[in-house]
């Protein structure tokens, strides 16, 4: 089988990944036919040994596919009823992943996929689609593309109860996708 592209951003530590995935395209196909690419501006980490890790305790059912190899799809329902996308990283085996929090899409009005759930609604992603693999014939797959990111601003993540203090939320400063701003964080990293 040949080496995808994004094969070896996945392959990295979640916290690697989760910015390496930043400016790249996240491309879903439909079943009728049509694809839609929206340019991947938020990310967050989950890695082995992190509390808010899915994974953390122990594999189950549920969260079987965050422990797959690089690439498989780990789809999950919050709420009773958004769904959140995550990437597995890093080797099988290992609960690693990274959250796709926002896409940004040429010509599309920016809040359609800012934040998890908002993103999955627009691009019909449910648990139907865990346990899939990346690919040029799967529904989902990552263009990777070597274009200019602009600044990249590093937080904390999101809506969480624990783990909360680690920095590992990462967004494209000038994107208007972003879910959530951190004001203060930008401000700190432009040296204000």
């Amino acid at each position: 089988m040949l080496e995808q592209p994004w094969q070896p951003l996945l392959t990295q530590p979640a916290t690697d990944a989760a910015i390496a995935l930043l400016g790249c395209w996240l491309v879903r196909r439909f079943p009728d036919g049509r694809s839609l690419r929206g340019r991947i501006v938020e990310t967050e980490a989950y890695a082995p040994g992190d509390p808010a890790c899915h994974g953390y305790r122990r594999q189950t059912d549920r969260n079987r596919s965050m422990f797959g190899p690089p690439g498989q799809v780990y789809v999950y329902q919050i709420y009773g009823r958004y769904h959140c996308i995550n990437l597995a990283t890093e080797a099988g085996g290992l609960a690693s992943a990274v959250l796709i929090r926002a896409l940004e899409f040429p010509d599309i009005e920016a809040i359609a996929a800012s934040g998890p759930g908002r993103l999955c609604r627009f691009l019909e992603i449910d648990r139907q689609l865990d346990g899939a693999y990346l690919g040029p014939t799967s529904p989902l797959d990552v263009e990777v593309v070597d274009q200019p990111l602009g600044r990249i601003i590093q937080t904390t993540r999101i809506g969480l109860t624990q783990g909360t203090d680690l920095p590992w939320r990462w967004y494209l400063a000038e994107s208007p996708a972003v879910s959530r701003r951190d004001r203060r964080a930008e401000a700190l990293q432009r040296g204000v």
